[in-house]
């Protein structure tokens, strides 16, 4: 799942930040309902992939 969204965010063409920010927030609730105890696991693991493919789609600092 998580390396879906990553492939959406970076290749969709059309996505805004918004939309990316969604889908991004989304997959997080998807996982942690899967796994509602691995939160700190995520935000070692996934978040920063996310956030460092969100900086480099849409130029963020």
């Amino acid at each position: 799942m998580m390396s879906m969204v990553s492939s959406v965010i970076s290749q969709d063409p059309g996505m805004t930040i918004e939309e990316a920010s969604e889908l991004a927030a989304g997959a997080k609730r998807a996982a942690l309902a899967m796994f509602p105890d691995k939160e700190l696991a995520y935000d070692l693991l996934y978040k920063p992939r996310l956030q460092r493919i969100m900086r480099e789609r849409f130029r963020l600092q």
